[in-house]
């Protein structure tokens, strides 16, 4: 997931290993992708929009 955040342009990524299928993406502090709110896990498009609308905004 890291290689693929980068390659999209991505600020600095970190991965903060979590546990019981825990997968949030936050940027600049801000949580924009809860798989526990969602349901899954987010696709690469998803991710790609999330980081195009933060870098908008």
């Amino acid at each position: 997931m890291r290689d693929r955040l980068l390659a999209l342009g991505a600020a600095p990524v970190t991965l903060v290993e979590g546990g019981g299928g825990i997968f949030d993406v936050t940027i600049d502090g801000r949580l924009a992708w809860s798989k526990h709110a969602c349901g899954r896990f987010p696709d690469d498009t998803e991710i790609a929009d999330l980081l195009a609308a933060a870098d908008s905004a």
